[in-house]
């Protein structure tokens, strides 16, 4: 199995309000690509970290194998949720990829 961790950073200039919501689609998004995309055994999105954290969004998601996230990355329907519930709202992105 693969994990795939991602944490992102939300563009600043948001109101508390407009956070909620981009959270809340990130979360939703992501979430319903369970059962719809080969290969993706889980996928969990945490949007209340502590004070202490430094990103605003994490992405926990577990594969069958590396093949299944390569697929992942170019499934249309994970592509459509990147491009239009992740990307126009976050600044940076960091990734890593294991082994369990």
């Amino acid at each position: 199995m693969i994990k795939h961790i991602i944490l992102w950073q939300l563009n600043d200039g948001y109101t508390e309000d407009e956070i909620k919501e981009i959270k809340a689609g990130i979360k939703t998004g992501l979430e319903d690509l369970k059962g719809q995309i080969p290969g993706l055994i889980d996928v969990k999105v945490i949007t209340e970290g502590l004070a202490s954290s430094n990103a605003d969004v994490m992405l926990d998601s577990t594969f069958e194998s590396e093949e299944a996230l390569k697929g992942y990355a170019v499934h249309p329907k994970h592509v459509a949720v990147a491009d239009g519930k992740v990307r126009p709202y976050t600044v940076s992105r960091v990734c890593m990829d294991y082994k369990v």
